[in-house]
């Protein structure tokens, strides 16, 4: 089999994937989003807290040092969610009752923040990346192209021919290797998103209501 079957034989469904599709496109309403997952750009606080409003004044949630720190630890990945649920408990019981409700909508209010935002930014460098993906397929194709063009001429150099051949062979891996990182990085928003219901279910949980 030539190099270049090979790579479009190896490629044809990563294509696909990165190209999306039809109708994975008319799912999502973006032909550019790679990913199987449907693309949601942001959140909202409806769709993760069941509890009373939000007051306006835990948006200030980052000017309580206190606070601050903890949603850097409960935002952590690294930081297991069970982990993350004992810490809002923690703190939950060492508050004073009058304090109790306004420092945990604060809290929730940090946490909702910083884990949306990471997701957008996560969301936008997966667009980045398939844009990336498509620019390699379409160097690829015109690669494979230029090499069966080569081999077709009876005056080929051989050493030539094998040296694109190589490069086409290389590049083609590298492409691969991209796609399959990609599927892993589309499950990161979904990832972000079961983080953010768990501990948002945990700090409603500690909310006293009236």
């Amino acid at each position: 089999m030539k190099r270049s079957e090979v790579f479009f034989a190896a490629s044809a469904g990563l294509l696909l994937l990165c190209s999306g599709g039809a109708a994975l496109a008319a799912a999502n309403n973006d032909p550019s989003w790679p990913c199987v997952q449907r693309k949601v750009p942001e959140l909202s606080i409806g769709q993760v807290w069941n509890g009373p409003d939000i007051p306006e004044a835990a948006k200030n949630w980052d000017a309580d040092p206190k606070i601050d720190d903890l949603v850097g630890d409960l935002a952590a990945r690294r930081n297991p969610l069970d982990v993350a649920q004992k810490q809002v408990v923690e703190f939950a019981g060492s508050l004073p009752k009058e304090q109790l409700n306004d420092k945990m909508f604060m809290l929730f209010q940090g946490v909702f923040d910083t884990l949306n935002r990471e997701r957008e930014q996560v969301i936008s460098g997966i667009s980045r990346y398939a844009d990336k993906q498509r620019d390699m397929a379409e160097d690829l194709r015109k690669e494979a192209s230029t090499v069966d063009a080569m081999r077709a001429k009876p005056d080929h150099d051989p050493e030539e021919l094998d040296r694109l051949n190589e490069r086409l062979t290389w590049e083609t891996r590298i492409f691969e290797e991209r796609v399959q990182s990609l599927t892993y990085v589309c499950e990161v928003p979904t990832i972000i998103e079961q983080r953010l219901y768990g501990l948002s279910k945990t700090i409603q949980q500690s909310i006293v209501k009236p």
